[in-house]
């Protein structure tokens, strides 16, 4: 009774003091609407006609729109905020006992909101597009803004028509309904904006292909222009992926870093033919080469990131992160995706004849082998796609339900990315245009023979060898040894100092560099774990022990801790080696209270070798507890693969010819000795 007479005053006061907030942020989405609309026209038809004073207008309504959107998101963050209930997306996803960190981070908790989110983020780039891209020719700068304006449209038109987050409910909900617990998380706070930044990053390498196309410009600096973007885009979706996993490695409680889950394989698919594209960019910038192939890329990495969009709101697929159970929502989101994907398609087949082949490169080339490289990075994608409809498909069809799992995605994946590796070791030490096997295999002989023995010796001297282990412990090494040797060749042409030497190198070199040193050490992390974990699920009481990889598990018992919104059993397991204590785990078991869902959040102690990581099942009575015990080698090293793979990325962006202001207008394929691939 005191609960509900505070939820009714809470909402009486909201009621009161911010009645029309919602109504001013709505109203805010609609100018934003319209201002998108102006900049999806009237700077591409002045650029089009050659009118500097509709040119002009870009940077202005770049502006004013983004203005509009951030307004908007920040009354729905203060509805969320007061716990105005009266907002129906609020009172879904909210309630008044949630703590503030995760009411704020609810407002893209839900499929509304997540779409602001989204409008939100693009604007911002549109911004940053605006701001740093004062070198690139006004009109190609009109034609980048207009393009990015007309995304804008869509996604303002499909919150207005069909996505409202403004919405009322009549009469006001007394208390909201609580976000969902798998989303009351640290993660929750960080992992969707950085996700989104690379999703949407995407629009720009798109909108710069497509004004490109528009304006006839496909030279080296039109791909000296979009590198630095699309690099950063693929950064930002890398950190987010990586967030992600290691969220549902601690927040889910069966010790798995990744599951092919559908709306992972959404993030994932992009993030290859990401991974294409900036590679197909250095190309086309250091060579000339590759022009038509880069733009079909970028069209096809905002398309997936598109049809992501589709999957994961249109309410499809079945997830914790699919939020959106009406499929009326798909249809304009699935609509909007067929515009853009078959206008853009349509543009490219009637301009592609138009471009330009570039240079010419001999079959055994670093061009060569980067094409290649980017072929199997799209295979890759186009596997992952196959094993992500098709369920849908079937269904669609009436055949029934199934699932298509990991057996499936690591019987497909493994085989195309193992080249992928091999072919990163041999592309950088590879001439440009025309190499030499004869001088290829000279100078790899000893890389390959260090990765072999390296690849046997350490499965033995763990004391479990496969083929399996053996071989991803081969590539992982491969690319370790190439890439210091590469260094190594480097460093010893330049004269002076250590400091002189690396120096005498471009970031965008380096960058390269320690990202590929990153997907090697996520290799490793990857086959070291997957060869070598270890787990048991035992039933423990009071002062039972349990043993693991060598290690003492005690089992002390758990105790009732209240937390803000929930209720958990925390258990306590003393850890120790040869009678030395060496960590104690505490996994929860958590009872939320308004939506009553139960929730595991595993005890890890992670290191740098090894993670032990426990959780709890269900109590068995007698203080007794049904346990789950992991040993998990290197498992770390996953995620810091992907720090460095971001690392790389962000020096990469840092190399100095991006800051350059002035260029000439025809600019010519840059000749930097230390340009990167």
């Amino acid at each position: 009774m005191v609960a509900n007479e505070q939820s009714q005053s809470n909402r009486q006061n909201c009621d009161k003091d911010v009645d029309v907030i919602p109504e001013i942020g709505h109203f805010s989405l609609i100018l934003a609407l319209l201002t998108a609309v102006l900049l999806g026209s009237i700077p591409l038809i002045g650029a089009a006609r050659g009118n500097a004073v509709w040119i002009g207008l870009a940077k202005p309504l770049v502006n004013v729109q983004f203005l509009l959107i951030a307004f908007a998101f920040i009354c729905l963050a203060y509805a969320f905020a007061t716990n105005d209930f009266s907002v129906a997306y609020v009172a879904k996803n909210s309630n008044s006992k949630l703590p503030l960190q995760f009411r704020i981070a609810a407002v893209w908790g839900g499929h509304e909101g997540s779409l602001l989110l989204w409008a939100l983020i693009l604007s911002m780039w549109t911004v940053a597009v605006g701001l740093f891209s004062k070198h690139i020719p006004d009109n190609m700068r009109a034609r980048i803004l207009g393009v990015m304006g007309l995304v804008s449209v869509g996604f303002l038109l499909f919150m207005l028509i069909a996505s409202n987050p403004f919405e009322r409910m009549i009469p006001a909900a007394l208390d909201g309904s609580d976000l969902n617990p798998l989303l009351q998380d640290p993660g929750m706070i960080f992992h969707p904006p950085m996700l989104y930044m690379g999703y949407v990053g995407f629009s720009v390498a798109f909108a710069f292909s497509i004004a490109a196309l528009l304006g006839g410009q496909l030279d080296a600096a039109w791909a000296r222009w979009s590198r630095p973007w699309t690099t950063l885009a693929w950064v930002f979706l890398t950190i987010g992926i990586m967030l992600g996993s290691n969220w549902a490695y601690y927040e889910l409680g069966w010790g798995g870093w990744w599951f092919w889950d559908a709306v992972e394989n959404a993030s994932f698919m992009p993030w290859l033919v990401g991974t294409a594209l900036i590679h197909s960019l250095a190309v086309t910038e250091k060579r000339g080469s590759f022009k038509a192939w880069t733009v079909l890329l970028a069209i096809c990495a905002f398309s997936l990131s598109l049809l992501g969009t589709f999957l994961v709101r249109s309410g499809v697929i079945t997830s914790v992160h699919a939020f959106a159970t009406d499929p009326r929502r798909g249809v304009f989101i699935l609509a909007f995706l067929v515009v853009v994907i078959g206008g853009s398609l349509a543009l490219y087949a009637w301009r592609a004849p138009k471009i330009g082949r570039g240079g010419q490169f001999d079959v055994v080339s670093r061009e060569s082998f980067l094409l290649a490289n980017n072929v199997l990075l799209a295979v890759a994608a186009m596997a992952v796609l196959l094993g992500t409809l098709y369920p849908l498909f079937v269904d669609a069809l009436g055949y029934g339900k199934i699932s298509v799992g990991p057996p499936y995605f690591d019987a497909v994946f493994a085989p195309l990315m193992a080249p992928a590796l091999f072919l990163m070791g041999v592309g950088p030490i590879a001439r440009w245009k025309e190499s030499s096997l004869p001088e290829l295999a000279t100078r790899l002989r000893w890389a390959l023979a260090i990765s072999l023995i390296l690849a046997i010796a350490l499965p033995f001297a763990l004391g479990n060898f496969t083929a399996w282990i053996g071989f991803g412990l081969f590539l992982a090494f491969w690319v370790f040894v190439t890439s210091f040797e590469l260094i190594y060749k480097r460093l010893a042409k330049s004269t002076g100092s250590l400091m002189a030497r690396i120096q005498a190198n471009s970031r965008s070199w380096w960058g390269m560099v320690i990202a590929h040193l990153g997907i090697a050490v996520f290799t490793l992390g990857v086959t070291i774990v997957k060869g070598y974990e270890s787990e048991i699920a035992v039933k423990m009481a009071p002062g039972e022990v349990a043993h693991l990889a060598g290690y003492d598990f005690t089992f002390d018992g758990v105790k009732a801790v209240q937390g803000p919104n929930f209720e958990a059993s925390v258990g306590q397991i003393h850890v120790s080696k040869n009678g030395k204590l060496r960590t104690v785990l505490e996994p929860q078991k958590r009872i939320y209270t308004v939506s009553g869902m139960p929730m595991t959040e595993a005890g890890i102690s992670p290191h740098f070798i090894h993670d032990l990581y426990a959780s709890l099942g269900e109590p068995l009575g007698d203080g007794a507890w049904s346990v789950r015990i992991y040993h998990k080698p290197m498992v770390e090293w996953i995620w810091f693969g992907c720090l460095m793979m971001g690392f790389g990325g962000i020096l990469a962006i840092a190399d100095k010819r991006y800051r350059l202001r002035n260029r000439s207008k025809n600019d010519t394929p840059s000749n930097t000795s230390g340009a990167a691939v």
